[in-house]
């Protein structure tokens, strides 16, 4: 961040360094001269910072990085200030502006900051427009004439040298803020009407159309505010504030974008109740409910993990309607029961790091249940076999043949991941090898088997009388549902952008109709509404893992407690 108004009123030299995981900006340097209302753009890994105004508009062209060492490197045509730039292609496009006596037309671009060329004329000259770069175009949103915001929508092909007003806002705007996220463009706040009132409305604009809606309300109104994406996650930063000084810059880091897609969808929370995580990078479960609010964790000071430590926690189920949790450590081969929320540890069963396949001993447990009987069946994945344990710590019976994993049924699993319980007593069964879903009673009759063309079905769950829903561990992943035939009846899978999965683990349709994906390689779970196959809401910083407030680290499981104890996604259960 660089530059801007100090409270006083005058021009800042000051660089910061953000930290988006923390939200602390740290002075990491100065302008050789000092500027506000200047654009900015990326060129060959340095930043460059095109005119803006100090007492009168100037044309000095500023660049820093990939250090902070700050110096001139050329100057513009004219005095430029109110402009916006980007960056397309290696080549840094400055936009609109005001020389202090009169509008600029002339689109200049530039690759190193020294020489610049008119490329196009704006139809509308503007200054305070927000600024969007998609493919080789260039979208200037409002802005301003006179002092007075205006609605016009400008499109400028970098490639064709052409500019043209394409259409219009629902309102005028001027000094919002664009950002681009998976292809999607956004406008944020800014000023409307002839009094300049601030908005914190978002709106999202769609170039088949060249309409722009409402799609969302910001913490609070901003304008002029710094635009900055980072990691799928768009940031507000800085701006000017109801009631305020112009040009008060006190940090607002306000997440508008992808990463927090709650407020880019419908008002209504996109789940009821607490949702559990497993969050295994991190050795740890943790419950939030929708607001993103931790509301409890273990382990903890008061509930401290088990004898040979709480290590990789695959997946997390409620138990006892809501007064337990059972879990099962993958990779430490246990399954442990704990009270909910004392933490107490109510009962385990196996070695931990100890793989074995005798009574006791598991290798490798993944989807450990609480049934209603009170035994617990799991996945003994690399004992290629779905284990049944009673109350005692004794089995009690399994599904295929312990070591021998190939998809043979009834003999024998193909490496099996998912055992979920079905409402008929019976369980569906997932195996890695061969891709294969079944139906398997207790006593291991085999209902049905059906061969996915997916890469690794993981953790399948019934939605119907012939309707059933799997993750694809994979990357990217998908989510697929099918019938008993193998037809795919619906999927999800997007294979680039913020909308993309990576080894999704676990999904299960949330009472609401949407869809809660455990994104393992992506420190993230997401819900996504089917309807629009968008991300409406998630926790996790996408492809940041932490321990951080709103950060995981290859969350692994997640259940859903709603009120009266009741665990929705799987009410057959213990």
């Amino acid at each position: 961040m660089a530059g801007g108004l100090r409270a006083s009123g005058a021009s800042s030299a000051t660089v910061f360094r953000l930290n988006p995981l923390t939200g602390a900006a740290r002075h990491v340097g100065n302008l050789p001269s000092p500027t506000h209302d200047a654009g900015g753009a990326i060129l060959a890994g340095r930043s460059f910072v095109f005119g803006g105004g100090s007492e009168t508009s100037v044309a000095t062209v500023q660049a820093f990085g990939p250090g902070t060492h700050a110096v001139v490197v050329g100057h513009l045509p004219q005095p430029r200030s109110d402009l916006v730039a980007a960056s397309v292609g290696g080549v840094a496009y400055v936009v609109g502006g005001y020389d202090g006596l009169a509008m600029a037309r002339a689109v200049l671009a530039t690759s190193n900051g020294r020489m610049f060329t008119t490329v196009a004329n704006l139809p509308i000259p503007v200054r305070y427009a927000a600024v969007a770069a998609v493919g080789h175009d260039l979208w200037l949103f409002g802005g301003e004439q006179g002092g007075t915001p205006v609605s016009v929508i400008q499109r400028v092909d970098v490639s064709a040298h052409t500019a043209a007003v394409v259409g219009h806002l629902p309102a005028p705007l001027g000094e919002a803020t664009a950002v681009v996220l998976d292809g999607r463009t956004y406008i944020a706040g800014g000023r409307t009407g002839r009094g300049g009132a601030v908005t914190a409305q978002v709106l999202q604009f769609n170039p088949a159309t060249m309409r722009a809606r409402a799609v969302a309300t910001l913490p609070g109104p901003v304008a002029d505010a710094g635009g900055a994406v980072i990691g799928g996650t768009g940031y507000l930063l800085g701006g000017e504030t109801p009631g305020a000084t112009a040009g008060v810059t006190q940090l607002r880091l306000v997440t508008v974008t992808l990463a927090r897609p709650a407020q880019l969808s419908a008002p209504s929370a996109p789940f009821a109740g607490r949702l559990l995580i497993a969050d295994r990078g991190n050795d740890r479960l943790i419950l939030v409910n929708a607001r993103r609010q931790v509301l409890w964790s273990y382990p903890s000071r008061s509930a401290p993990p088990l004898p040979g430590g709480f290590y990789f926690p695959d997946d997390a189920f409620f138990i006892r309607h809501g007064t337990g949790i059972i879990s099962n450590q993958e990779d430490n081969h246990t399954i442990v029961q704990i009270a909910f929320p004392s933490g107490t540890v109510l009962w385990q069963y196996g070695h931990p790091k100890v793989p074995g396949s005798r009574p006791g001993y598991l290798d490798q447990p993944d989807d450990a249940y609480l049934l209603r009987n009170g035994d617990v069946a799991v996945a003994d994945a690399l004992n290629c076999r779905v284990l049944f344990i009673s109350p005692a710590r004794r089995p009690t019976g399994q599904i295929g043949t312990t070591g021998s994993c190939v998809h043979a049924p009834p003999r024998s699993l193909g490496y099996p991941n998912g055992d979920t319980p079905l409402a008929n007593g019976d369980f569906l069964i997932s195996e890695i090898h061969g891709s294969w879903v079944s139906e398997y009673t207790p006593s291991g009759h085999l209902v049905w088997t059906v061969h996915l063309k997916i890469a690794y079905p993981s953790d399948p769950q019934q939605l119907g009388p012939d309707k059933y829903l799997v993750a694809d561990y994979a990357r990217p992943g998908g989510l697929y549902e099918f019938t008993r035939s193998g037809r795919i009846v619906w999927s999800y899978r997007v294979r680039s952008g913020h909308g993309m999965l990576s080894h999704p683990s676990l999904a299960e349709q949330l009472p609401n109709g949407f869809i809660c994906v455990n994104d393992d390689y992506r420190d993230r779970v997401v819900i996504i509404d089917p309807r629009t196959d968008r991300i409406v809401w998630q926790y996790g910083l996408t492809d940041h893992p932490g321990t951080r407030h709103d950060q995981l680290n290859t969350p692994d499981g997640f259940d859903l407690l709603t009120v009266g104890g009741v665990t929705p996604t799987h009410p057959q259960t213990g």
